[in-house]
């Protein structure tokens, strides 16, 4: 169902199962698939791409230009996938050429009210970002992080997966996976311990990674010497696995590390 209000540009591919309710506004190279729902004053625009059963809420602006300075009307592109749910005041840009041309945002997410995702951004499946929770461009959410609301995320910083960000937070290096941060520009708290149980780990192993995340931290010497020295590696254990695997990935942004007791 269209709503009779809403303008729809004639080249837009919009699936009739879909429901675009009033006042909305979709593009020409728009293209929307099954079941999604736009409820009200909604905005779609630019090379938008976006899958099945997601849920866009009034006022939000999906696929409108960068905001970087440095965007000169490139043909660029946002792709969204199965699953999300776009509040209120949602905004969304699509890549640069300085970033891939292209914003990707994977399945089940939750982007609270006046939240932002800037051009180039890649955000992985069941991510949530809460109320106007900010990501400046080139950022990287891995699956199952949550970042807390009236957070800004630097550009090019990297956010592991679990890793939980709290809110009135400013993050400007890379979070491990399985990281909780909060404060201002500040180091790791500690491991998420409450994503750690939802994965469903048991106490034991828990405390086991809290035992070899230290060591790999211990400020008496550098990250890598100390996955070395104390033969991290050898531990057959997969998240120390994925927290290693991240810290060994190229890095824009440097990796926050504990802060000294």
């Amino acid at each position: 169902m269209i709503h009779p209000s809403s303008i729809i540009s004639e080249s837009a591919k919009v699936d009739e199962s879909s429901y675009i309710g009033p006042f909305c506004v979709i593009g020409e190279n728009v293209e929307i698939g099954k079941y999604n729902r736009l409820i009200s004053h909604v905005s779609i625009l630019g090379n938008t791409l976006i899958d099945n059963n997601n849920i866009f809420y009034p006022n939000s602006s999906i696929g409108s230009d960068p905001q970087d300075l440095k965007y000169k009307d490139e043909k660029s592109f946002l792709e969204i996938g199965s699953n999300n749910k776009f509040r209120e005041n949602v905004t969304v840009n699509p890549g640069t050429s300085g970033g891939g041309l292209k914003t990707i945002i994977k399945d089940n997410c939750l982007f609270m009210v006046g939240s932002h995702i800037a051009h180039d951004c890649k955000i992985s499946s069941n991510v949530i970002l809460a109320n106007n929770a900010t990501l400046a461009g080139h950022v990287e959410i891995h699956q199952n992080a949550i970042i807390g609301g009236n957070s800004a995320i630097h550009q090019f910083v990297r956010i592991g997966k679990f890793a939980m960000i709290g809110g009135m937070s400013g993050v400007e290096k890379d979070i491990i996976p399985y990281g909780l941060y909060t404060g201002i520009r500040e180091n790791l708290k500690s491991l998420n311990i409450v994503g750690l149980k939802r994965k469903g780990l048991k106490t034991d192993l828990i405390n086991n990674i809290k035992t070899l995340v230290n060591l790999i931290f211990d400020q008496k010497d550098t990250i890598i010497n100390n996955i070395q020295k104390n033969s991290i590696n050898d531990h057959n254990i997969l998240e120390i696995k994925e927290i290693i695997n991240f810290i060994n990935t190229d890095t824009k942004r440097g990796i926050t590390s504990f802060k000294n007791d």
